[in-house]
């Protein structure tokens, strides 16, 4: 069991990745390390079909310890860049629909973490926003690009260049998060959109990969990639699966295995 982050799996199949460094759950590179080996540890385990992401019902994460990061000498920090980003990419590469929970604050690295899920679900008293500007730092783990991928590069400019925080109504206006529900709901939220997806086809890992990957490359290249994708689906046992039910139920009606 990991010290700041632990993964717990539902009956439904779905994982909870918990940070959990009271007050704030503050990002230091210990909490990143576990995170990434929590994404990982979900990306390899079978019985997880979809993964939340969350700080709990208070904070998701303040952003960095800025008392420790203060006092860490360039040589370091710059070793630890990578590490951090590395454990970002973790949880963007996890092969599995990935939902975050948000409740509180998901400030500077938090929100990070929160962009680097497919689905972002908010408490109505949500703040969000990648301060890092007001330390005379920029984002250092994927914010200044997965954030304009998402909402649009004036979107983040503005967020990125000002270090504004926006509410949940507001984030959800821009396209930062998806919904906006009451706090006391929103856990139950998160479970139900990552249960959606828990018991889906294989086919979900090959449509996420083609989004996420197709989405860098230019127009032909991300063709080609799609095209190799759907050919490689009819290898798996769900699409014989998918196919024969919609045959003899209609559609919406297939079980299918993951496999």
């Amino acid at each position: 069991m990991s010290e700041f982050v632990t993964v717990e799996t539902n009956t439904d199949g779905v994982a909870t990745i918990r940070l959990d460094r009271p007050p704030v759950n503050a990002l230091s590179p210990e909490v990143w390390e576990q995170l990434g080996a929590a994404a990982r540890r979900c990306a390899e385990d079978d019985a997880v079909g979809a993964v939340v992401v969350t700080g709990g019902p208070k904070v998701f994460a303040a952003g960095a310890d800025i008392r420790e990061m203060s006092q860490v000498p360039f040589t370091q920090q710059f070793k630890d860049a990578g590490r951090l980003q590395e454990a970002v990419a973790a949880l963007a590469r996890l092969p599995k629909v990935t939902v975050a929970a948000i409740a509180g604050y998901a400030l500077g690295g938090g929100c990070e973490v929160a962009l680097a899920c497919d689905f972002r679900v908010a408490a109505d008293s949500a703040k969000l926003g990648q301060p890092e500007i007001q330390l005379g730092l920029i984002p250092g783990a994927g914010g200044t690009q997965r954030l304009a991928r998402l909402v649009g590069v004036q979107q983040a400019k503005r967020l990125v260049y000002s270090g504004d925080m926006v509410t949940a109504e507001e984030a959800c206006e821009i396209g930062l998060v998806d919904r906006v529900v009451e706090a006391e709901e929103l856990q139950e939220a998160a479970d139900a959109e990552a249960g959606r997806y828990a018991h889906g086809p294989y086919a979900l890992r090959m449509a996420k990969r083609a989004i996420d990957e197709g989405v860098e490359q230019d127009l032909d290249s991300a063709l080609r990639l799609e095209s190799s994708l759907f050919a490689a689906t009819f290898a798996t046992e769900d699409a014989q699966i998918g196919m024969r039910s919609f045959l003899e139920h209609g559609p919406g009606q297939a079980r299918f295995t993951g496999r």
